[in-house]
């Protein structure tokens, strides 16, 4: 699956054809996202006005997934089958939006997918107070993009993609779209070849859609800018444990520590030792408070 639109969804099959399909009745109510692996019976040659049907959505390796806000019952499935999130965030024009980067973070830790924190335009300010706060969080890959940085930034962005499935995510106007047309120059060309469904351009990005790396060695996913990341369908303790700068801190806390009192909580303590910066436990209670209201 590569797009979905309205109730048509573009798919590549094995033999490189792209297809429009709707899906069968048989599946009932059950979602089918960019990128699901998926079966198609019917007309699978590709013509114009013509459409497959799916069948069959295969088991996912993983699901990146959010809810409107943290008490929204209802889960929305970014993509499926990915590996990898770049999380894309501005110095300027729009302001570092630290909270939103945290939010898609966990969802990342929560699907069991790498985590990548990209941060552009780095010609238009200083990154120096950012880059403190996600020092200690773990793996996590950092790069660094501007247009007075060579193509550097996003040489390397390029050298993580292959062999992946990568989503990119972030709010509106930090440059998602600018990246994947660097690192895919014929982007565009691609987007109408590949979303017959849609007919819309890289620029005006309103659904998922993935596109394929050269020789088809990886696939990269542009998404929607977001306003907001809910995470109401993370489990309250499963939270705490997609902090893993937090996480190792909490092994000295009261067994029915909630994590929001600082005269009781250790966190204060392992944050103060610098293991981890104030702004991540911000962060997390902050998201422990919003989890709580609900």
């Amino acid at each position: 699956m590569v797009t979905v639109d309205r109730g048509r969804y573009g798919c590549l099959l094995d033999d490189g054809t792209r297809v429009t399909a709707m899906r069968a009745r048989e599946l009932g109510r059950r979602a089918v996202v960019v990128g699901d692996v998926v079966a198609v019976v019917g007309d699978v040659s590709g013509s114009a006005d013509v459409l497959a049907r799916i069948v069959r959505v295969e088991e996912r390796g993983s699901v990146l997934r959010r809810t409107a806000d943290d008490v929204d019952p209802v889960e929305r499935v970014l993509v499926a089958n990915a590996d990898q999130l770049v999380v894309v965030c501005s110095l300027a024009s729009p302001p570092p939006q630290p909270r939103l980067v945290d939010r898609c973070l966990v969802a990342a830790e929560d699907a069991g997918v790498r985590p990548v924190l990209c941060i552009t335009k780095t010609d238009l300010g200083a990154a120096d107070e950012l880059l403190a706060i996600y020092h200690d969080v773990g793996d996590l890959d950092v790069v660094m993009s501007g247009f007075d940085d060579g193509g550097q930034g996003r040489s390397r962005l390029n050298d993580l993609l292959p062999g992946h499935v990568t989503v990119l995510v972030g709010s509106s106007g930090v440059g998602k779209s600018t990246l994947v047309n660097a690192l895919l120059p014929d982007a565009a060309q691609r987007v109408g070849a590949v979303s017959a469904a849609t007919g819309k351009g890289i620029h005006t990005t309103t659904a998922a859609i993935a596109l394929p790396l050269a020789d088809e060695a990886g696939w990269v996913v542009d998404t929607p800018g977001v306003r907001s990341f809910g995470l109401a369908h993370i489990a309250r303790d499963r939270l705490v444990r997609c902090f893993p700068d937090l996480d190792p801190g909490t092994a000295d806390c009261p067994g029915d520590c909630d994590h929001l009192d600082p005269e009781v909580c250790e966190l204060d303590a392992w944050v103060g030792a610098g293991h981890a910066h104030a702004e991540r436990l911000d962060s997390l209670r902050r998201l422990l408070v919003n989890r709580d209201a609900g």
